[in-house]
């Protein structure tokens, strides 16, 4: 009586164990592409140019136009589109003024410019508000953008510049994440002659 042969069923057994291999170091390939190439990276923002072109101040109350020119930057492979944000202004924690940036979309390692021009409507003063602040007060590491002169340094209103980001990229067409950013800038305007005399973002 012959014996069935064995063979076949070790050769099979060594095909799938190379198979089971093959998938386990394909998976590990696929995550690490992944996390290093797909990974979802939130925006980039900066603030590259603060403005106030008239400021007036009368009876203790500030009124002011504003604007702010910034940078938001897409560091993912897919497109970013982001929801309806706005930038904020406040002073001792109140909200003063707002704008709305509507909804849009980023391509992929791009640098959109959003240009933000407001007013901010008559508001009183604290009474421990008007303070003397100079540039060197906000040079700090990593502070960001700084402007001014010590010769404008004087009485002046410290206000407070909020931008959020958020949307969401689809990374390879397929899987949806929610991103988002925050830029907050300190910014003392003299009330002498409204002119900023430093920012800090």
């Amino acid at each position: 009586m012959v014996k069935p042969s064995s063979a076949g069923g070790g050769t099979n057994l060594a095909s799938c164990a190379v198979a089971a291999v093959f998938i386990v170091f394909a998976i590990i390939a696929a995550v690490t592409v992944y996390l290093t190439v797909f990974r979802p990276r939130d925006p980039e923002i900066s603030v590259t140019n603060v403005k106030v072109p008239s400021f007036s101040v009368a009876n203790s109350s500030v009124s002011f136009s504003y604007s702010q020119l910034s940078s938001v930057r897409n560091p993912n492979r897919a497109a970013f589109s982001h929801y309806n944000n706005r930038i904020e202004l406040f002073y001792y924690g109140n909200r003063i003024g707002f704008i709305f940036i509507p909804a849009g979309e980023i391509e992929p390692g791009q640098t959109k410019r959003m240009d933000a021009d407001f007013s901010v409507d008559s508001f009183p003063l604290a009474s421990s508000s008007a303070s003397r602040v100079s540039a060197a007060d906000f040079q700090r590491p990593g502070s960001g953008l700084v402007v001014g002169e010590e010769s404008r340094a004087g009485s002046t209103v410290e206000i407070e510049s909020k931008l959020e980001m958020s949307g969401r990229v689809r990374v390879l067409g397929l899987f949806t994440h929610r991103i988002a950013a925050k830029c907050n800038c300190r910014i003392a305007i003299s009330t002498v002659d409204g002119s900023i005399v430093a920012v800090r973002c």
